[in-house]
């Protein structure tokens, strides 16, 4: 059965402004936002409410009562980030946590409390973390999203027993207020008008009547509450594909244990991924900080890859990438971590290599050579040229990243490949490597108009022609845009330098006066 974990923060606005503080977080403090031209409380801490100050409150009417009240500008976009790393954090539990604004957490718990001594241990745990970070929360769990929502805002009991039969369901959340629905303002008044102000109420009364008059609404949240119609969660991640992690009762802060740490996880992932016949594409380390950070360090790989030792090499690699950056602490270990993980993100099929009598393959070793740039320059700045299918010489080569190149190698069928290998043979024999940026107009003079140069001029300096081959005939792209035939030519001059020529429109067929181009240079 599904088990949900409903996280709500009810002071997260003001927790966020004096968590890293013990005496601020004693202090009375409100969150203001305007209103209507007036500044009024958006959210107060325990200690401003213990006064009686409470949201929606007139700031001067709050100053009235408390005059030393601490207030600061709402930032929602702060508190949403803050709700954000908070859900982050929460996948030390459980790899599937959602967002669930403006002021909690989902959690989809299924087999995963008993790791942690049970349900209730882990709400214990989860609250009692929250807290050494400054965070007051409160947390339940349920069969369904929307019960453990109304548990952990409105509910005694933190946990709907696991088995519980529809009637034992229906007993517990009955006696909840009807704003555990999630209801909107103007609903739960007319409700509330009309005699009904618990879940009980609905659940003993005539659908049809409520729902003419409320609208459907407020039963599709009661199914939803009881569990007829099914809500999945949205994560926040997507779950990965095989990980592997650890946990300490002390906190590692060395950099030296956290590459061992590595290591010894990329040989438990390593064995998963060969029982599965599978490599890893992308791979992460999450490191999970006491202090409720969580830092993240992610590497892609060219080739499906399960080797434990070439795994643990790229995430070294990226370590010292972070050095170069900050020379004190590349990883910012802070207080220290106490779970790491290593989550294979995306995975493709790696069949078992078969042994060459030569030795280890040359392609492997390119392979070991881009991941470990990758790992340091990210793995899409590291890349490779390709043909593209255009008439152009100027666009007929582009840069690609070498992963999405290598990808579209392995799907490619042994005839289609011989033949793209067969084209950039041809091609790279008979074309310069490198070409100008621009194709550079020359002075050309030429025995007949359609003829070869015999002499042309380039950038002020002439050359005599002392031999050429030609011509290579490209029409143009019709499909894409009017443009002229051309006509390459490979001519050597008389003090033995090679250009790449070509004469652009065909002679009184296109154009009455062909212009001649210089488009690149031989080595």
């Amino acid at each position: 059965m599904t088990r949900y974990l409903s996280l709500w923060l009810p002071s997260l606005a003001t927790d966020r402004i004096s968590r890293h503080s013990a005496a601020a977080r004693e202090a009375p403090l409100a969150t203001i936002a305007k209103v209507r031209s007036a500044q009024r409380l958006a959210a107060v801490n325990r200690a401003a409410a213990r006064h009686g100050l409470k949201p929606g409150l007139a700031l001067a009417d709050a100053r009235a009562i408390l005059p030393e009240l601490a207030c600061c500008a709402v930032d929602e976009a702060a508190e949403a980030a803050t709700l954000a790393a908070i859900t982050d954090w929460c996948r030390r539990f459980t790899p599937l946590a959602a967002l669930d604004p403006p002021d909690g957490a989902m959690l989809d718990i299924t087999g995963a409390a008993h790791l942690f001594g049970g349900e209730a241990k882990l709400l214990d745990e989860i609250e009692a973390r929250l807290a050494t970070q400054g965070l007051a929360a409160r947390a339940a769990i349920a069969p369904t999203p929307e019960a453990a929502w109304a548990l952990a805002r409105f509910g005694e009991a933190r946990v709907i027993p696991e088995g519980d039969r529809e009637e034992d369901l229906r007993r517990r959340l009955g006696a909840l207020p009807l704003a555990a629905l999630r209801l909107d303002a103007k609903t739960l008044a007319d409700l509330a008008q009309a005699g009904l102000r618990r879940i009980g109420d609905l659940i003993l009364r005539p659908r049809a009547p409520l729902a003419a008059r409320f609208g459907k609404q407020l039963f599709v949240r009661l199914d939803a509450l009881l569990g007829h119609a099914k809500t999945p969660i949205t994560p926040r991640f997507e779950a990965p594909a095989y990980l592997a992690e650890r946990r300490f009762a002390e906190p590692i802060v060395q950099r030296e244990t956290i590459e061992a740490t590595i290591r010894a996880l990329a040989q438990e992932l390593a064995l998963l991924l060969v029982r599965q016949g599978e490599g890893a594409r992308q791979l992460d380390v999450s490191l999970f900080g006491v202090d409720g950070r969580v830092r993240h360090l992610r590497a892609g790989t060219s080739r499906p890859l399960r080797d434990p030792a070439m795994i643990a090499r790229l995430f070294r690699e990226k370590i010292e990438a972070a050095g170069n950056i900050d020379e004190r602490d590349p990883l910012d270990a802070g207080f220290g971590f106490d779970v790491v993980r290593l989550a294979a993100e995306a995975v493709e099929r790696q069949d078992e290599d078969q042994a060459h009598w030569l030795g280890a393959a040359t392609q492997d070793d390119l392979a070991d050579l881009v991941d470990r740039l990758g790992a340091r320059l990210g793995l899409r700045r590291v890349t490779r040229l390709d043909l593209s299918d255009t008439h152009w010489p100027e666009f007929a080569v582009t840069a690609v990243p070498f992963s999405a190149s290598s990808t579209h190698r392995h799907g490619m069928d042994a005839r289609h490949k011989a033949g793209h290998d067969v084209q950039a043979q041809s091609v790279l024999s008979t074309r310069p490597i490198r070409l100008l940026t621009q194709p550079e107009p020359i002075e050309a003079i030429a025995s007949v108009p359609d003829g070869p140069p015999v002499r042309f001029r380039w950038r002020r300096v002439l050359h005599v022609v002392a031999a050429i081959e030609g011509p290579e005939r490209i029409a143009p792209e019709w499909w894409k845009h009017s443009a002229l035939t051309r006509d390459y030519f490979r001519a050597e001059d008389s003090e033995g330098r090679r250009f790449w020529l070509f004469r652009e429109g065909l002679y009184e067929t296109e154009t009455a006066q062909p212009r001649w181009f210089l488009h690149g240079l031989f080595a």
